[in-house]
């Protein structure tokens, strides 16, 4: 698996954040949300209740002939168990 991190956060906040967690993967700033509304990674969201614009946490399992295989997003991703979602499709 190759791993790329996108979010609206700039290119020198990721730099920070990919140090402090020490990384080994690209993060790509989108400030402008191009990427992020392409892929559907962005729009309305429940946060606290209320209804807000936001990333919604995305992940793309992408075969080696570029085609999408799996699509687990908002509260389908289980942060915590994220790697087994992906590694073990029926997780």
């Amino acid at each position: 698996y190759e791993i790329v991190g996108v979010s609206k956060d700039s290119a020198g906040s990721h730099q920070k954040f990919k140090e402090k967690h020490a990384l080994p993967f690209p993060l790509i700033a989108d400030v402008d949300r191009t990427l992020l509304e392409a892929m559907g990674a962005w729009g309305e969201k429940t946060m606290y209740g209320r209804k807000v614009m936001g990333i919604i946490r995305t992940t793309f399992v992408i075969n080696g002939e570029g085609v999408i295989e799996r699509i687990i997003q908002g509260r389908q991703v289980n942060t915590g168990e994220h790697a087994g979602q992906i590694l073990n499709p029926i997780f």
